[in-house]
C-alpha cells in the first residue's frame, strides 16, 4: 500500500516555488530549521563519537532524507560530508530541490516518489521531519523506513504532538493567521510520543532520545523537555 497521500502531495507541490523563501508560505520551516539541525547534530556526534568542531561529520556516510521538500534538510546534511539521496512525493519538490542544490554547487541525489516502493541501499543515518503526520499509515511508514535503516545506523523524527496547544497553536492560530498555508495540517494525524514509539518498537527500532521542540516568545523555538507542541525522537535498531 502506498504511503502517499494524492491530496497532501499536491498541496505541498503547490508550495514548492517558494519554498526557499524564508519570507514565503515555508518561513515556519526556515525558523524550525536551524533548532532542528542543531539536535540533529548533536545525535550525529553522539551517535557517531564525532568531534562537535567538524564541519563534515557525516563524511563517509550516507544519508537518507524522506519527504524531503525543496531539500532545506538535505543541503545541510550535503554539507556536513553525506553522501546524501532526497525522497519526495511531489514532483514540484523534487525539482525545485534539484535547481537549488545545482545553484549551490552541492550534488544530492533526488528522487520522486513512495519511500516504501523503492529499492534502495541501507543509509547510515534516515531522516523525516514533519512528514509522518501527513502519510496514509504512520505504522507502515516508519516500518518503510526502518527498512532503510543500515545496521549502526541512526533515524532522527519529528512530528506535531497532538494535543490542544498543537492545535491551538499550528491550526487555530498558525493556519488561521496565515503563518502557516491553510490546509497544511490535519490535528487528528498528529501523533502522541507513545504512538510514534509504538509503530518504531513494532519496526523494529528503539528510542535513544526524546526532546520537545517548543516555542519561547523571547527565544522563538527551542528544544526543551516539554513535548507538548512538537518533538524530536531519535532511533536506532532494536
Amino acid at each position: 500500500m502506498s504511503s502517499i497521500v494524492a491530496r497532501e502531495a499536491e498541496h505541498f507541490g503547490e508550495l514548492a516555488a517558494d519554498w526557499w523563501n524564508p519570507k514565503g508560505s515555508s518561513a515556519m520551516l526556515h525558523k524550525l530549521n536551524p533548532v532542528r539541525l542543531g539536535y540533529i547534530r548533536e545525535a550525529i556526534d553522539r551517535h557517531w563519537g564525532r568531534d562537535a568542531r567538524s564541519r563534515t561529520p557525516l563524511e563517509g556516510k550516507r544519508a537518507l532524507d524522506v519527504g524531503c521538500g525543496a531539500g532545506l534538510l538535505c543541503e545541510p546534511l550535503a554539507r556536513m560530508g553525506a553522501d546524501v539521496t532526497g525522497v519526495d512525493a511531489a514532483p514540484e519538490n523534487i525539482a525545485a530541490a534539484k535547481d537549488h542544490a545545482a545553484g549551490q554547487g552541492l550534488s544530492v541525489h533526488y528522487r520522486h516518489g513512495d519511500i516504501a516502493k523503492m529499492k534502495l541501499e541501507p543509509f547510515d543515518l534516515v531522516t523525516s521531519l514533519e512528514v509522518v503526520e501527513h502519510v496514509a499509515d504512520p505504522a507502515a511508514f516508519v516500518a518503510a523506513l526502518a527498512d532503510k535503516l543500515a545496521d549502526g545506523g541512526l533515524m532522527i523524527l519529528s512530528t506535531p504532538n497532538r494535543t490542544a496547544l498543537s492545535r491551538l497553536a499550528m491550526i487555530t492560530v498558525g493556519e488561521g493567521l496565515g503563518q502557516i498555508p491553510k490546509g497544511t495540517h490535519n490535528w487528528s494525524q498528529f501523533l502522541t510520543p507513545d504512538e510514534l514509539e509504538a509503530h518504531a518498537k513494532a519496526a523494529g527500532l528503539v528510542v535513544t532520545d526524546k526532546r520537545g521542540l517548543s516555542f519561547s516568545p523571547s527565544r522563538g523555538f527551542k528544544i526543551s523537555d516539554d513535548m507538548t507542541l512538537n518533538y524530536l525522537m531519535t532511533l536506532v535498531r532494536a
